[in-house]
């Protein structure tokens, strides 16, 4: 759905279905992957960068922490 959205056919969403989706659970997943697609689209498009101490988190796996 990300990289050919107009290619997908029901096919593709079968196996989803056969783990236990309806159309309704589609739907909701299809509007989280499209969220997640617009979100970093638009972090890209204003030219967004992460503060360096999100990248080391990321990087790492180490959770930032609230200062105390």
């Amino acid at each position: 759905m990300s990289l050919r959205p107009r290619e997908m056919t029901a096919a593709d969403w079968q196996p989803l279905r056969d783990a236990g989706l309806d159309d309704q659970g589609l739907l909701e997943l299809g509007h989280l992957i499209a969220i997640f697609n617009y979100f970093p689209r638009m972090a890209d498009g204003f030219g967004l960068v992460l503060h360096p101490k999100l990248r080391e988190a990321a990087a790492t796996g180490v959770p930032l922490r609230r200062p105390s």
